[in-house]
């Protein structure tokens, strides 16, 4: 048999073999079944078909090593339908509370604060005052009424017990005085003037929605305060997917600032509501989660949302990493064997933000590269066969 025999094409060209000699054993790389024969009879005016190894890549073992490819064998498992959406962080019901104005008046800040700063139960967040308009200040109002009724009713506790003022009287003045004691707790302020507003709760400082100096009125909102213990993940869910409403069961999620994907069943959550109606400016339906929350996950950041439904068996999937686009279609590297690898277009399915399912060109047993696949690309693309002899 002649060795590294190169044929002439008609126009000049010369073509080279890639790959020869791996020691393929398996049908789709056995090279006893593609052109022995014409090596055999040196027939140069046939030219030199190769056909189905002119895409292999060589990259050897110690090479791939050091450049960090590492490959797996695909096994057919368990595995979620995934619908990607978007969706929003918000605080958990009863995890955000307004902070609400007892009265009408000029707020002033108790202590310096902005959004994000820690505040206690019973802190005093504000002051309302409206010592400078034209009714007075109801505070102060309060106090002298409050002081005087006090004084009054007092003095009838002694009067009655001699008999100098009647229980009917006495009974009147008591009324009067339960009564501006109401008021005056009610606005809780002082001689001075000035009603305290103080936090309800304990957790971080929300929206801000006044200055110092401001007009307020009574019952408007001049603050929130949030908690991170509970979080909702809301998710948009297209009214397309409206038959698969009731199969969702969890989901994963990845904010805009970190590339780590969430789970809502690691952290704790379950989901708590399914919308019913489809929103009609906007044409989704919203999935409501329930999960435990932490420092690192921020209430009012938009999510890009992967929604989990039921469970498949022996479905194809590989890492998202091992995924290779190109103008649209999508690859991977197939190994062949220590030293060869193969690229093989795949057609995909679904992804749960760590995994997508391969629904065609790969099958259960086959071994794909899984990390490093960006560098046998490289190496295809180099065009290149390094330290690796083909001997037929």
């Amino acid at each position: 048999m002649r060795k590294n025999k190169i044929i002439p094409a008609a126009a000049g060209l010369l073509m080279i073999a890639l790959c020869y000699g791996c020691g393929h054993t398996s049908e789709t790389h056995d090279h006893d079944a593609h052109g022995h024969e014409m090596h055999e009879t040196g027939n140069s005016d046939e030219g030199h078909s190769d056909e189905g190894h002119s895409d292999e890549i060589v990259f050897e073992a110690a090479k791939a090593a050091q450049a960090g490819v590492r490959s797996d064998t695909v096994k057919a498992g368990p595995f979620r339908e995934v619908i990607r959406t978007s969706g929003k962080i918000i605080p958990a019901t009863g995890n955000e509370t307004a902070v609400i104005a007892g009265r009408s008046g000029i707020v002033s800040f108790g202590n310096p604060l902005a959004e994000g700063s820690q505040v206690n139960k019973e802190d005093v967040l504000f002051t309302i005052s409206s010592g400078n308009m034209q009714d007075g200040d109801p505070a102060q109002k309060a106090y002298i009424t409050y002081q005087t009724a006090l004084k009054e009713y007092e003095r009838a506790k002694i009067l009655v017990q001699d008999d100098i003022v009647s229980r009917q009287q006495f009974e009147a003045v008591k009324s009067n005085y339960e009564t501006a004691k109401l008021a005056y707790d009610a606005i809780a302020g002082g001689k001075d003037g000035g009603t305290p507003v103080k936090a309800p709760s304990s957790g971080y400082a929300g929206n801000i929605s006044v200055k110092d100096g401001d007009y307020v009125t009574a019952g408007q909102v001049l603050m929130s305060i949030v908690s991170h213990d509970r979080m909702y993940l809301q998710a948009d869910l297209s009214g397309k997917y409206i038959d698969r409403l009731d199969k969702i069961t969890t989901a994963n999620f990845v904010l805009p600032y970190s590339d780590k994907t969430y789970g809502i069943e690691e952290l704790a959550g379950r989901i708590v509501a399914k919308g019913r109606m489809i929103d009609e400016n906007s044409a989704y339906l919203p999935v409501t989660f329930e999960f435990e929350g932490n420092r690192s996950i921020i209430p009012g950041t938009f999510a890009e949302t992967y929604l989990m439904a039921e469970g498949r068996d022996c479905v194809i999937s590989i890492p998202l990493k091992a995924l290779i686009e190109e103008q649209g279609e999508y690859y991977v590297f197939r190994r062949l064997d220590e030293d060869c690898y193969s690229k093989v277009h795949v057609t995909i399915g679904a992804s749960d933000g760590e995994r997508i399912e391969i629904t065609s060109g790969i099958e259960d047993g086959d071994v794909i590269v899984t990390e490093g696949a960006m560098r046998i690309k490289l190496a295809s693309a180099a065009n290149t066969i390094p330290g690796h002899t083909h001997n037929h």
